[in-house]
């Protein structure tokens, strides 16, 4: 991942509504949701609801699919495995560090 897809990943979670709205699309999975009930959900008004999509579109955190009349937005799990693999790249010296899925603290 090139530092500038970084910094704009970044600085696209850095507003609460944005992060919330990603972690909302982490949790409904590849299927996404739709802006009005991702505005339902979150308490977002719509015109501010749009803004942040744009956002986090531009950024390539999420990514918007056709439906029919409808948009829906989903995670984009590329860009954010690609934006942890960034900020752990050179983590623990070069060691993996990273605990396993499932594996309890030690």
């Amino acid at each position: 991942m090139e530092t500038k897809q970084v910094i704009a990943a970044l600085a696209a979670l850095a507003q609460e509504s944005r992060l919330a709205v990603y972690r909302l699309l982490v949790q409904a999975g590849p299927a996404g949701m739709s802006p009005g009930k991702i505005g339902e959900q979150l308490g977002i008004p719509g015109s501010s609801l749009s803004f942040h999509l744009k956002e986090l579109t531009h950024a390539q955190l999420v990514t918007p699919t056709q439906d029919g009349r409808f948009i829906i937005y989903a995670a984009n799990f590329a860009t954010m495995n690609g934006l942890l693999g960034f900020l752990t790249e050179n983590c623990c010296g070069g060691a993996s560090c990273a605990p396993l899925c499932g594996e309890g603290p030690r």
